[in-house]
């Protein structure tokens, strides 16, 4: 008689903890041609992704003030009024 296959993820993209610890290399390996999802008590609690897919997402894509200065709100006109209530009371 054969010996026995491991049980493998239900989809080529999600794997439970416990299959994820055991196949790690085979995890890493299909990170590298997308994001891998590991499931704890049937959710997704995490997502293996490859070091370049990474890098793609944390880039930073300039500064806050070119963000703010590229804002379709910079001419809009808004007439925003400061409030001038008092300051609650608050005991320390």
């Amino acid at each position: 008689m054969p010996p026995a296959k491991k049980p493998r993820p239900p989809s080529p993209s999600t794997w439970t903890l416990a299959n994820a610890k055991s196949h790690l290399s085979e995890v890493v390996d299909r990170a590298q041609r997308g994001p891998q999802i590991i499931t704890r008590h049937g959710k997704p609690r995490a997502v293996i992704v490859s070091t370049k897919e990474w890098a793609r997402k944390t880039a930073r894509r300039g500064t806050l003030a070119e963000f703010l200065l590229a804002s379709p709100l910079r001419h809009a006109d808004l007439d925003l009024e400061r409030q001038h209530d008092l300051p609650r009371d608050i005991i320390l």
